[in-house]
């Protein structure tokens, strides 16, 4: 039963982690003008990544200093998110 639990937050970790990944990638599309968000399809995928990243990302930027316009929040994200699997690693091996 343990295992079955771990291995569901391991799934959920790496499935955010490609959710902030794909909002990274998203953000750096749109700023340079590859996908335009006037298209329905861009802006429902903007939307529905915004909508599950954001509320993460806000409290990171909030503490982070200005960096001249460079966004390193999904970085510190990705860092917390591997943290934190091995963190459940690291307690289910000791445990």
């Amino acid at each position: 039963m343990q295992f079955a639990v771990v291995n569901l937050l391991f799934t959920i970790i790496d499935l955010y982690w490609w959710v902030v990944i794909a909002m990274a990638i998203m953000s750096w599309l749109i700023a340079f003008d590859v996908v335009n968000t006037r298209s329905q399809v861009v802006y429902s995928l903007w939307n529905a990544l915004n909508a599950l990243t954001e509320p993460v990302l806000r409290p990171i930027r909030n503490v982070l200093p200005s960096l001249g316009g460079m966004d390193i929040s999904p970085i510190i994200l990705l860092l917390a998110l591997q943290f934190l699997r091995n963190l459940i690693a690291g307690a289910l091996i000791s445990g």
